[in-house]
């Protein structure tokens, strides 16, 4: 646990973080999670943080030494898609059991688990994630991980980064720790040139990333490593060999970024790839960043070309959505860098930002949306569901963007929701993302089924209409001594 303790430590002392550098030594030491609610950590603890950054990384197997909750619990949560291996997708567990745990078999039953992925699968590596259970009992993943390499002959990660030691976004950054002292450095590529840049926190949902590759292809841009979307554990391993780099998600991965360029020179700066403004100005930044870097200057010039010519095709294609949509009210609740980049997207093309959340977003996010806005009475920390339903439901808002977890208050507020979080079915980077984001808001709203919903119900307008049909004789009869029958009261029975 001491070089647990050492790496949190570490990364709760971030220089690369404004907010960070402002606190005091006793502030700073305290760090920045809050603490988790026992019974409460499920999605937002550190393991699952951790396996978010890792997991995309397609050709390696990742084992979960833990009980097989831990992995049942986590596996699958994001959207994140492959262009090659499918290792990724099958869920490894050690599946410890009170009798393992209460005979200290851990140790032991992890070695098995790693002989059995290797002989059975044969991957480039194996990451291994300690769990707050074999974290408590004390199994050292570490001195297993390091015989396991050397009898097996490949690449056997541990992290280290049980859910109790914080949040979500604490495993984020253990897990760019362990790339750093594990992965990173490992291969020395044969082919590196001046145009290799590295993409950090880019997790290519729904296929994000595709959307804007073919865009660096163009310029001769050759992507090194994309961490974690779509990776190859080689091509991680090579990253070090990169000019430059591209920040996507700050709040994820600055440690990772900063700590490459301090080692290897790689410097790096923070871009969005939503919207076409934003889109255009990352790769502008790539191509200044390469140039001064070594690369020829005659890039900056096809950057130019490349941006004019792919602007003038989006901005074409959302023409044709304006009209429809230009005044709409649109409530963002997620966070990140999402936070201000769709805000900046949706503005583009004149729709209205009635509030955005900054849960998740760092100081540098919370300036460019006040930036953006120039209202700071859009902007909230976070909303609660009650409050989320009114503001819905008194039509404050023409199409709520959010996960999944807040769609139901906007289908109760009958209310047109648009998933933008990790479980989306649509991609939206890039230009051709922008013009897709646009066609699914308008598809929302524009659909006839809000109108349907939202009138009263028929028996709420009309009154009842009863027909009264004729009665045959035995109808009547029995009509007349039921109703006899209703006129008698309990005495007329006696006791009983």
């Amino acid at each position: 646990m001491s070089l647990l303790r050492a790496n949190t430590q570490d990364v709760f002392n971030e220089p690369a973080c404004e907010k960070n550098r402002g606190k005091d030594a006793k502030a700073r030491k305290e760090g920045c999670s809050k603490p988790l609610t026992p019974g409460a950590a499920a999605g937002g603890c550190a393991f699952d943080g951790a396996k978010i950054v890792l997991q995309p990384i397609t050709d390696v197997a990742h084992l979960i030494h833990a009980p097989l909750a831990c992995e049942g619990n986590s596996w699958d949560n994001r959207g994140a898609a492959s262009s090659g291996p499918t290792l990724w997708r099958t869920s490894f567990t050690t599946d410890l059991t009170e009798l393992n745990v209460v005979m200290g078999q851990g140790e032991r039953k992890l070695f098995k688990a790693i002989r059995e992925i290797k002989e059975a699968y044969g991957p480039p590596a194996i990451f291994v994630y300690s769990t707050c259970v074999t974290a408590l009992i004390g199994d050292d993943i570490e001195a297993v991980c390091k015989r396991a390499a050397e009898k097996f002959g490949l690449a056997v990660v541990p992290v280290n980064a049980p859910g109790f030691v914080g949040s979500k976004n604490l495993g984020n950054k253990l897990a760019g720790e362990a790339l750093l002292e594990h992965v990173i450095g490992t291969v020395e590529p044969d082919d590196s040139g001046p145009y290799d840049i590295n993409i950090l926190g880019e997790f290519n949902l729904s296929g994000e990333f595709w959307l804007v590759k073919p865009l660096l292809d163009r310029l001769g841009i050759r992507v090194r490593a994309c961490i974690p979307g779509d990776a190859r554990y080689v091509d991680i391993a090579g990253a070090h060999r990169a000019r430059a780099a591209m920040m996507v998600c700050s709040t994820a991965l600055i440690n990772l970024a900063r700590k490459m360029e301090e080692r290897w020179d790689i410097p790096f700066f923070e871009g969005s790839f939503y919207g076409i403004t934003d889109t255009s100005d990352a790769l502008r930044n790539i191509a200044e960043l390469l140039v001064k870097q070594g690369a020829d200057p005659e890039l900056l010039g096809r950057t130019e070309a490349l941006i004019a010519e792919e602007e003038a095709i989006a901005w074409k294609k959302l023409a044709a959505y304006r009209p429809r949509l230009e005044g709409k009210r649109v409530l963002l609740n997620t966070g990140g860098v999402k936070s201000w980049s769709v805000v900046h997207a949706l503005m583009e093309i004149g729709i209205e930002i009635v509030g955005t959340s900054i849960k998740k977003s760092t100081v540098e996010d919370e300036e460019r949306i006040k930036k953006i806005l120039k209202d700071d009475n859009h902007i909230f920390e976070q909303m609660a569901a009650r409050e989320l339903y009114a503001m819905l439901s008194e039509h404050k808002a023409d199409i709520l963007l959010s996960g999944g977890r807040t769609q139901f208050i906007a289908l109760k507020a009958k209310t047109p929701w648009l998933d933008i979080n990790q479980e989306r079915q649509h991609p939206y980077a890039g230009y051709d993302g922008m013009v897709e984001l646009v066609r699914q808001i308008d598809l929302a709203i524009q659909n006839p089924i809000w109108c349907q919903v939202r009138e009263p119900a028929p028996w709420d307008c009309q009154p009842a209409v009863r027909q009264e049909l004729p009665r045959t004789k035995s109808e009547t009869a029995t009509l007349h001594v039921v109703q006899e029958f209703a006129g008698t009261t309990a005495g007329d029975f006696g006791e009983c």
